[in-house]
C-alpha cells in the first residue's frame, strides 16, 4: 500500500470505526470503554492531522474509487489542499477534546451509562472526515447524513429533559431542509454536466469540468448556499444552534461548534470556488451581507444571554459571519478579476475558520469544566471561580482575548487580515461597492467592540466577584486529562496568534489552486517576523514582536509594583456604608448587558417588569424587589412562529379527512380512482 495522504486520513476514518465496533466488548465496563475509545479517538485524530498538513503543505492531491456504494455508483474520495486544511482543523481540535473527554466523560460514570455517548462521538468524527473527503455527491451526501444523524443522538444524549428532546427535534428539522437543498443543488449541476441520460456526472471530477449556464449556475449556488447556511447557523437559519449547542455535552458542544459548522464552510467554498468556478459579484455580495448580519446579530443576542453555554452558541453565529465576510469579499474580489485581493479575502475567511475552531473549543471545554464543577450554566449563580478553578479560569481568559481579537493571540490575525480586504475595496471599479463595503467595515468594528463587552461580561461574572447562588457547591478544578485538552487549545490561539507568517505560508497553496495567485509573495517579503498581507506600505504586523512588547510591559510593571517595598497599598473595599460586601451587592449578567439591551432593544422581543412583594408601611422602602426579564429571539416571531402555526393548521385540517367510518373512506377511494381515470386518458 502506497503511503499518502489519502491513505493516512482514511485509516484514520477505519480507526475510528474500529473504535465503535469494540464498543460491544466493552460496554459492561464503562471506564474502560471510555479509556479505550477516546485514546483510539485521539490516535486518529493524530493520524487525521500528519494526513492533512502534508496534503497541504506538500500541495497534493490523491484519488481513490471505493466499489461500494450503488451499482455503478462507487464512492470516490480524493485530498486535496483545501481538503487537507478542513481535515487538519477537525483532526486538530478532535485531538484536544478526546484528550478532554477522558476526563470529563467519567463525570458521567455511575449517573448514566455513557454506551451511546461514546458510539455516536466516533461515528460523528468519522462523519465529518468522510463529508471532507468525498469526492461526489452521492458519498457526499451519505456522509452529511451520518454526521447529522450522529450529532442528533449526541444532543439527545440526556433524553429524559424535555429541553434535549426539542433542541435536537428542532436541529434535525433544520438539518433536513439544508440537506434536502444541497441535493437539489447537485442534482442541477449533476443532470447538467451530462444530461439525465447518464449518471456519470454526480461526481465532483465532472462537474469541476462542465462550463453551466448563468441562470443555473446561480439555481444551484443559492440552493447550496442555503442548505450549507442552515448548516452553519447563518441569521436567519441561525435558531436551532442557541438551543442544541447548550444541552449537549459539553465535548460534543465543543466540536459542534469548533468544526461541525465549518464543514459547512468547506460545502459553501468547495462548491463556489472549485464546482462552479466563475461567477457574477453579486453571489459575493449575498455572502457578505448575511456574513454581516450574521456577525452582529450573533453578538447582540449573545451579550442577552445568562446561559453560559448558550452565550457561546450565538457568539458562534457571530464568527461564522466574520469568516462569511472574509469569503464573500473574496468571491466579489474574483469577479472582478482581481486575484491578488481575492486571495486576501479567502485566507482571512480561513484563517478565521482555523482561529475559531480554537479559541471556541477552548472555550466550550472551559464552561464544561465549570458545569462538571458546579452543575450550574446560569452565570447569575456562579462568580468567585477563579478562587476554586485558577487553571480553567486562566485557560478560559485566553479563549477571551483570543475571541475578543485581541493581541497577541490568534483571533486578532485573522480579523485584522479582514480589515485588511475591507480596506482595499476602493479598487473595486463598482461605486456601489465602494460605498458599501465601507459601511461593513464599520459593522465588524461593532462587531469586535461587542464582543470584548461580552467576554468582559462572560469572565468577569463567572469567575471575579463572589459566589452568587444561594448555595455554595464543593466546586473541585478539572482534572488532568480536561486540563490537557484546554491547554494544548490555548497553545495553538497563541501560537497562531504570534507566528501567522508560517502558517499563512503553509495553507497560501489555497487560494493558488483556487483562485490562481497567492499572498506568500507580499506577506512574507520581510521573513516570519513580519506579516505584510499586501504591501509594508499599506500594513504589517509582527505577532512576535507585540508579543514581546506586551511581556515586557507586563514584566516593568510587576518590578515597579512588588521589587520596591510599600509600592503597593492594600486597604479594605469602599462598600458605600454598609457593613460588608454581599453577592447582592455585584454585577451580575443581566444589569451587564442592560446598557446595549437599552440601545440595540429594538432587535429583541423584550418583556420587562418589576413588582415590589410584599409592599412595606412606605412605598420608598419595599420588603422585596421582584424584577423579571425575557430576551427573546425576533425571528421566531418574525418568520418561524408563523411557519409553526400555518404547520399546525394545515395539520388540523388533513386530520379532518380521518374520519373513522368505513364510509368516507370509500368514498375518498371513489374519489381518487374519478380522479385518476380523469388524468389518465
Amino acid at each position: 500500500m502506497i503511503i499518502t495522504p489519502l491513505a493516512i486520513v482514511s485509516l484514520s476514518v477505519l480507526l475510528l470505526f474500529l473504535s465503535v465496533m469494540l464498543v460491544p466488548l466493552l460496554k459492561n465496563n464503562q471506564r474502560l470503554l471510555i479509556s479505550t475509545s477516546f485514546t483510539l479517538a485521539s490516535a486518529a485524530s493524530l493520524l487525521g492531522i500528519t494526513g492533512g498538513v502534508w496534503a497541504v503543505g506538500g500541495a497534493i492531491t490523491n484519488k481513490m474509487i471505493l466499489p461500494v456504494g450503488l451499482p455503478d455508483l462507487p464512492f470516490h474520495l480524493r485530498t486535496d489542499p483545501l481538503a487537507g486544511f478542513f481535515i487538519t482543523v477537525i483532526c486538530l481540535l478532535s485531538l484536544f477534546v478526546s484528550m478532554y473527554s477522558l476526563g470529563y466523560i467519567k463525570g458521567y460514570l455511575g449517573r448514566r451509562p455513557v454506551t451511546s455517548l461514546v458510539v455516536f462521538y466516533n461515528i460523528f468524527l468519522a462523519g465529518m472526515l468522510m463529508v471532507v473527503l468525498a469526492d461526489d455527491a452521492l458519498f457526499f451526501l451519505i456522509a452529511w447524513e451520518v454526521m447529522a444523524a450522529a450529532s442528533y443522538f449526541l444532543v439527545m444524549f440526556e433524553d429524559e429533559r424535555i429541553e434535549n428532546r426539542r433542541a435536537a427535534f428542532l436541529y434535525i428539522i433544520v438539518a433536513h431542509v439544508g440537506a434536502i437543498a444541497i441535493l437539489l443543488s447537485f442534482g442541477i449541476m449533476a443532470g447538467l454536466t451530462t444530461g439525465f441520460e447518464s449518471f456519470s456526472g454526480y461526481t465532483f471530477d465532472a462537474m469541476r469540468q462542465a462550463e453551466f449556464p448563468l441562470k443555473w449556475a446561480t439555481a444551484a449556488f443559492l440552493l447550496a448556499f442555503f442548505g450549507f447556511a442552515a448548516k452553519a447557523g447563518v441569521v436567519p437559519l441561525h435558531v436551532w444552534l442557541p438551543e442544541a449547542h447548550p444541552v449537549a455535552p459539553s465535548n460534543v458542544s465543543a466540536l459542534m461548534s469548533g468544526v461541525m459548522l465549518k464543514t459547512a464552510i468547506y460545502g459553501i467554498v468547495r462548491v463556489s470556488f472549485d464546482l462552479l468556478g466563475t461567477y457574477p459579484w453579486w453571489w459575493g455580495a449575498i455572502v457578505l451581507i448575511l456574513g454581516l448580519i450574521s456577525a452582529v446579530m450573533g453578538v447582540l443576542y449573545a451579550l442577552m444571554q445568562h446561559d453560559l453555554k448558550r452565550l457561546l452558541a450565538y457568539h458562534s453565529v457571530e464568527n461564522i459571519g466574520i469568516i462569511l465576510i472574509g469569503i464573500g469579499l473574496s468571491m466579489i474580489f474574483t469577479s472582478f478579476n482581481m486575484p491578488m485581493l481575492a486571495a486576501l479575502g479567502l485566507i482571512a475567511g480561513l484563517y478565521h475558520t482555523m482561529n475559531h475552531a480554537m479559541f471556541k473549543g477552548l472555550l466550550f471545554m472551559g464552561a464544561g469544566a465549570v458545569l462538571h464543577a458546579t452543575k450550574e450554566r446560569n452565570m447569575e449563580e456562579m462568580g468567585g471561580l477563579i478562587h476554586r478553578m485558577p487553571w480553567t479560569a486562566a485557560l478560559f481568559l485566553i479563549g477571551c482575548v483570543s475571541i475578543s481579537a485581541l493581541p497577541p493571540f490568534n483571533g486578532f490575525v485573522s480579523e485584522w487580515l479582514t480589515f485588511q480586504a475591507f480596506l482595499l475595496s476602493p479598487a473595486l471599479p463598482s461605486p456601489l461597492l465602494k460605498l458599501l463595503v465601507p459601511l461593513g467595515a464599520a459593522l465588524l468594528a461593532l462587531t469586535g467592540a461587542l464582543a470584548a463587552a461580552c467576554f468582559v461580561k462572560a469572565f468577569g461574572v463567572t469567575f471575579l466577584g463572589h459566589w452568587r447562588g444561594h448555595h455554595m457547591p464543593r466546586v473541585h478544578e478539572a482534572d488532568w486529562f480536561m486540563r490537557s485538552g484546554m491547554i494544548l487549545a490555548a497553545l495553538t490561539c497563541f501560537l497562531l496568534g504570534v507566528l501567522p507568517t508560517l502558517f499563512i505560508d503553509w495553507m497560501d497553496i489555497i487560494p493558488q489552486q483556487l483562485i490562481g495567485t497567492k499572498i506568500g509573495a507580499s506577506s512574507g517579503t520581510y521573513g516570519w517576523l513580519w506579516l505584510t498581507p499586501v504591501a509594508q506600505q499599506r500594513a504589517s504586523y509582527s505577532g512576535p514582536i507585540v508579543f514581546v512588547g506586551i511581556l515586557l510591559v507586563v514584566v516593568a510593571a510587576y518590578l515597579i509594583l512588588h521589587v520596591k517595598p510599600g509600592a503597593i497599598h492594600r486597604v479594605p473595599i469602599w462598600d458605600c456604608g454598609f457593613g460588608r460586601l454581599n453577592q447582592r451587592m455585584q454585577y451580575n449578567a443581566t444589569s451587564f448587558s442592560m446598557p446595549i439591551r437599552r440601545i440595540f432593544g429594538f432587535l429583541f422581543s423584550i418583556r420587562e417588569q418589576v413588582r415590589l412583594t410584599p409592599r412595606g408601611v412606605y412605598k420608598a422602602f419595599p420588603k422585596r424587589l421582584n424584577y423579571y426579564l425575557r430576551v427573546r429571539d425576533r425571528f421566531w416571531g418574525w418568520l418561524y412562529n408563523p411557519v409553526i402555526e400555518f404547520s399546525f393548521w394545515v395539520s388540523r385540517m388533513v386530520g379532518r379527512l380521518q374520519q373513522g367510518r368505513i364510509q368516507a373512506y370509500l368514498i375518498y377511494s371513489f374519489i381518487t380512482i374519478i380522479v385518476l381515470l380523469v388524468f389518465s386518458r
